[in-house]
This record gives structure tokens, sequence and C-alpha cells, in this order.
């Protein structure tokens, strides 16, 4: 799901290349790495698993159109192929605005594409999306092969609805970024079409009325929100965390709440860095900022509060921003659907 920061005056949309192992999608994600200008794309991050790669990067075009005054910045994600790595393809796939479906050219692989088109229908389906609705382009990778199908017989099994597809060949870079730009304009108008940005700056500021008026209340500290969910949220015992938090990662929700209410905020900060760590165990092996970006949780976030709970002090607005970062993570572990992973 896009996300908006109104100071930035910037979008975030998240673009997934999916499709079946080895087909490319690695390749097409370092091509488009490496022609993007240092200045303007984030770190390139990768989180391995036995057989296949989970990568990801930000980056922001120079040249493309904005959503109302917004500019927009892609975050760009492969994901693992493999049929047996279905739960991490969930998470990623999470959140989505839009996919680049990279199908392996090659005759052999005709089942294995057919297999993952279906699974990303499905997994779309999970999150209540459907295909026919959602911004898809097709790569047809690997046209270099001796052994690659035509065009025409992949497009009658993968692209019945005819989105836009394009040959590539990710090794020597053809056609990959041809795919990026279609993608790219169909998220945008799709976002366009969802009205997810705030309404336009005004052009020139209202003059300042003469008449005196009552100064408004100042907003209220993270803290103070935190403990008004505490205090006010009797349908569930722990507000919104109490609702999304998923198996076992309620019981150390509860201490956290617990810790909170008792004002023993050291123990709380490290109940919250505890409860984020096993949240953080969804996305696979890695440092804690790249395990962050892949969930979807402020990797700045993260580092902060494992910070806090290496101290040996803490005070109330550290505690209330643990909370905070905790619930942030259970949400996001809930939305996918997923299981701890100890279970």
């Amino acid at each position: 799901m896009s996300t908006v920061n109104v100071i930035a005056r910037e979008l975030a949309a998240k673009v997934v290349f999916y499709g079946p192992g080895l087909s490319g999608k690695t390749t097409s994600l370092k091509r488009i790495y490496d022609t993007v200008k240092p200045a303007h794309r984030g770190e390139l991050m990768s989180l391995p698993t036995e057989a296949d790669r989970t990568l990801f990067f930000d980056f922001l075009p120079v040249k493309v159109e904005r959503v109302g005054d917004f500019s927009v910045r892609l975050a760009l994600y492969t994901v693992p192929g493999q049929v047996f790595y279905n739960a991490t393809r969930k998470l990623v796939l999470q959140g989505a605005d839009g996919v680049v479906f990279v199908a392996d050219s090659q005759a052999a692989a005709e089942d294995s594409n057919l297999e993952s088109m279906r699974n990303l229908e499905e997994n779309l389906a999970e999150q209540g999306v459907r295909i026919e609705r959602f911004p898809l382009v097709l790569q047809y990778n690997k046209r270099d092969t001796p052994t690659a199908v035509s065009v025409e017989r992949l497009r009658e099994l993968l692209n019945p609805r005819g989105v836009p597809d394009f040959e590539t060949c990710a090794t020597s870079g053809q056609g990959i970024l041809d795919a990026l730009k279609a993608i790219m304009r169909l998220v945008i108008r799709d976002l366009r079409g969802k009205k997810v940005v705030p309404p336009a700056r005004p052009s020139s500021p209202k003059p300042a009325s003469p008449a005196k008026s009552a100064p408004e209340p100042a907003v209220a500290g993270l803290e103070t929100q935190i403990q008004q969910h505490l205090e006010t949220g009797a349908a569930a015992e722990l507000g919104p965390a109490g609702a999304l938090a998923p198996g076992v990662l309620l019981d150390v929700a509860k201490v956290a709440d617990q810790t909170f209410r008792a004002r023993e905020y050291v123990d709380c900060v490290r109940a919250c860095a505890e409860g984020l760590k096993r949240a953080l165990a969804f996305a696979g092996d890695g440092p804690p900022g790249a395990q962050a970006y892949l969930l979807g949780v402020d990797g700045r976030d993260v580092l902060q509060l494992l910070a806090l709970a290496s101290r040996e002090h803490a005070r109330m607005d550290d505690a209330a921003f643990g909370l905070s970062v905790l619930m942030q993570a259970l949400a996001r572990c809930s939305a996918a659907g997923l299981p701890h992973p100890d279970e």
C-alpha cells in the first residue's frame, strides 16, 4: 500500500517483481539499480534464502508524472520464486501497488510460469485484490535463449487480458526499463483513481484574519496518545495491539502493556524490543534494518528501539515510543496473515 509523506510532498509506491524461481527477477532488479543515479536511489538490500534471494531498494525517479503535487518514490522488491517460499512471497506482496511478472521464456518453464501466475492471483485474492483490476506488467525474459518459445505462446498462457508485456533479456538489459516505465504509468494511474493523496496546496496563502482568536491546543505528545489508547481501550485489553497481535506475540505485547501501566519503563522498552525481534523474524535472516524494510516498518525506529532496550534507564516517552513501534510491527504481521515463526 502506498504511503504519503505530507511534509516532503512525496508518495511512496511499492512494486514487486514476481515469477518462478530463476526467471530473472533478481537480475532485472539489479539492472534497474545500476541504471539509477546513486543520488536518487537507496541501498540495495538482500535477504538470502537457501536457493534464492529477496532484494529491495527504493529510488526517486527524476522524470515521472506526479500525483497531485506529490512526487513519486518507488520501492522495488523481488520475491523468492521456489514454491516452498510462499509465506515470504505473501509478506513481500502485502501492500504492493503493482507487480512486474517475470516469466521464463524457455519451453521447459511453461508449467512453472503458470504455477507462479496462479500463485500470484491466489495471494492477491487473500488480500482482497482481484488481479484483473491490479496494475500488472509482464516480462518475457530470456528471449536470447535458443529454447525460447514464441511470444504468442506466452501471451496465450499468461496474458489473456492483454496487459502491457515486453520481451526482455535481463543480462543485457533489453526491455527492462520499458517494463519499469509501463508499471510506473499503471501504478500512478491507479493511485490517482484511488485519490490517495490530500488535495493540492493552495497557490497563495489566505490573508490572516485581524480578529484575535483563542490559541489552538498543542498536539498531544506520543506518550499521551499511547496512554489514552491504554486507558480507553475497553473493547480490547491492549487497545490496537491486543486486536492485532498474532499468536504468541500477544503474550509479549501484554507484558509490554502491563509494565507500561505499572510505570516500569525499562521493562516495557525491553518487552517491546523482544516482541519486535519476534515480529522481524517473519522477514527472514538479515540485519534488523533490512528485516524492518521488508516487513514495512521504519528501520530507523527499529534501530532506535533496540538501542533504548540496551540502556539501564528509560523514560515514559521511551516506553511509549517502544509501544508504537511494536504496534506497527504487529499490524504488519497480522495484515500479512502469517503465523509466528516458532509455531
